[in-house]
C-alpha cells in the first residue's frame, strides 16, 4: 500500500510518502502535501523521488497523524447524492447534483477533537468519499475525461450543524463551515490503488453504536460524473477537495435525532481509506462573543413579549 500521510503537532505536519507501513520525508520534493504538491505531479513526484534515492526514511509511522491535505484551496460538497439519505431527511431525489461549499479552513486531523458550536443542538454526522483532484479541470468533455483529473481519494467527515443549515435563512453553508467541521484522512492513498471507488464500505458510529452503514455503490452521482459535471460550473484545481455525499444513517433522519453533544466520540471508516476517531467537545466562546450573544437573546426576548402584547388587542 501507498498513501500520503502528514505527521507531527498542529502547525508542524510534515509531508511523508508511506510505502508498506514505512514513511519517507517528502520535504526533499516538497514543503507540504498542499495544492503545490499535487500541482508537481503528487503521487508521480513521489514515486519518481522514491525510486532516485531522494526521500530519507523515517520508518514506522508514529505520533499525531495531522490532515492528509494542507490548505485545499476549496471544499466543494455534494448533498443528497445517496438516495437513501435523501429519502430519510424527506428531500426529493435530486436531478442534478446539489453543490455547495465548505470553509477550506474547517480541515483536521483523522484524531482530532471536533467542536460543537456555541448554541447549537443539532450537530450532526456524516461520513463521506472525498476525492483529491490532481490536474485541472476546466470544461471536461465527458465524465470519463475526470478520471486523470483525480489524484487520489481520502475518508472525510462532513460535520453539519442542522439548524444553521436548514433553519436560519440563506445557503447551507453555514450549517458546514464552523470550526473544525471537516476531519480527514488518515491517508490519502492514489487513485489507480482503488480498484472500484464505486464500491467501498463505509461505516460511522457514535458511542459504539453503529448509525451508518452504506456503500459508495448506491451515489445517485458517481465520483467521474460528480467532477465532470462541477467543470461544467467552476474550475477544479490541484489540491481541491470534493466531498461526494453521505449515506442514510444521520441524525437528521433518525426518528430520536439523537444529535451529538459534548463528550460523544465518533468513529468512522471507508474501506482502503482507513479510520477516523473524533472526540466532541463544546467550543468555549470568547467572554465579548458571549456578552454580545446575551444582548441579542435580551432583545429577541423584548420582540417576543412585544408581539405576544401585540397579538392580544386592547383589554
Amino acid at each position: 500500500m501507498e498513501c500520503i500521510q502528514r505527521l507531527g503537532e498542529h502547525g508542524e505536519e510534515i509531508p511523508v510518502y508511506v510505502v508498506d507501513g514505512v514513511a519517507h520525508d517528502l520535504r526533499a520534493v516538497t514543503g507540504d502535501a498542499d495544492p503545490a504538491f499535487f500541482a508537481a505531479g503528487g503521487f508521480a513526484l513521489a514515486r519518481r523521488a522514491l525510486a532516485e534515492g531522494r526521500l530519507p526514511s523515517l520508518g514506522e509511522v508514529e505520533g499525531r497523524i495531522g490532515a492528509p491535505l494542507a490548505r485545499p484551496g476549496k471544499i466543494v460538497c455534494i448533498g443528497l447524492n445517496y438516495r437513501d439519505h435523501a429519502e430519510e431527511t424527506g428531500a426529493a431525489i435530486p436531478d442534478e447534483p446539489v453543490v455547495f461549499l465548505k470553509d477550506p479552513s474547517t480541515i483536521g486531523g483523522p484524531s482530532d477533537p471536533v467542536l460543537i458550536p456555541v448554541g447549537s443542538t443539532k450537530t450532526d454526522w456524516e461520513v463521506e468519499l472525498g476525492v483529491v483532484i490532481g490536474r485541472e479541470a476546466r470544461y471536461l468533455a465527458s465524465p470519463e475525461e475526470a478520471r486523470s483529473c483525480i489524484a487520489g481519494y481520502v475518508l472525510s467527515h462532513d460535520v453539519s450543524e442542522r439548524e444553521f443549515q436548514l433553519e436560519r435563512g440563506g445557503q447551507w453553508d453555514k450549517g458546514k463551515s464552523c470550526e473544525t467541521f471537516n476531519p480527514l484522512g488518515p491517508w490519502i492513498v492514489p487513485a489507480d490503488q482503488i480498484d472500484d471507488v464505486q464500491d467501498l464500505a463505509m461505516t460511522l458510529s457514535v458511542n459504539g453504536v453503529s448509525r451508518q452503514r452504506g456503500s459508495t455503490s448506491t451515489m445517485i452521482f458517481g465520483v467521474e460524473h460528480v467532477v465532470w459535471y462541477l467543470s461544467r460550473f467552476m474550475v477544479l484545481r490541484p489540491g481541491d477537495l470534493i466531498n461526494t455525499g453521505t449515506p442514510a444513517g444521520v441524525a437528521l433522519g433518525l426518528p430520536d435525532h439523537p444529535y451529538l453533544r459534548d463528550g460523544d466520540v465518533v468513529t468512522l471508516s471507508i474501506e482502503g481509506l482507513g479510520e477516523a476517531t473524533h472526540a466532541f467537545e463544546q467550543a468555549v466562546q470568547p467572554e465579548q462573543a458571549m456578552q454580545a450573544v446575551q444582548a441579542m437573546q435580551s432583545m429577541q426576548a423584548v420582540q417576543a413579549t412585544q408581539r405576544t402584547l401585540d397579538g392580544a388587542g386592547p383589554r
